[in-house]
C-alpha cells in the first residue's frame, strides 16, 4: 500500500461495491466503500489479490470483536476512579 491515511465511521447503510476494470494490459478493480458524504476507493491490480483476502480477513475479525465488544461476552474494563 502506498503512503495515505484516511479515516471514516462504518454505519449500518454505509455501502460497498467492487468495479471490475478488465483492461487487458492492467487489469485493476475497485473496491468503493461509500457513506453519505464520501467515498474511497481501493484500487488493486493484478497480483494484490491475496492482500485483498488479507482485508477481507481483517474486516471480519473486527466485526467479530465488534459483536463481541456489544454483547456480555465483552470483557469489562477494569474500573479506576
Amino acid at each position: 500500500m502506498r503512503t495515505l491515511t484516511v479515516s471514516g465511521h462504518i454505519d449500518p447503510s454505509t455501502a460497498f461495491r467492487v468495479r471490475p476494470f478488465p483492461n487487458p494490459a492492467h487489469p485493476f478493480v475497485s473496491l468503493e466503500v461509500e457513506g453519505a458524504d464520501i467515498t474511497i476507493s481501493l484500487l488493486a491490480s493484478a497480483g494484490s489479490a491475496n492482500a485483498l483476502r488479507s482485508l477481507a480477513a481483517a474486516a471480519t475479525e473486527a466485526a467479530t470483536t465488534l459483536d463481541a465488544l456489544t454483547t456480555d461476552k465483552a470483557p469489562q474494563a477494569a474500573d479506576h476512579g
